[in-house]
């Protein structure tokens, strides 16, 4: 069996990682996904977030 590991581009970070989840169609990688779920409402890097989730809504959107 071959057991060759898969690279997908992290649609928030925009860097090949290996490790991560599906949230529909935008691959986020382990790191974007802790960054998301722990950043505050004030931080800066929120609305950059959401811009990025946003685009799952759009029916534009690719990978």
């Amino acid at each position: 069996m071959n057991n060759k590991q898969v690279t997908n581009h992290c649609g928030v970070c925009d860097k090949p990682k290996d490790d991560g989840i599906y949230l529909y169609q935008l691959f986020i990688c382990s790191e974007c996904e802790k960054d998301i779920v722990t950043t505050e409402p004030d931080d800066a890097a929120y609305s950059v977030y959401v811009k990025k989730l946003r685009a799952i809504n759009q029916s534009t959107f690719t990978i």
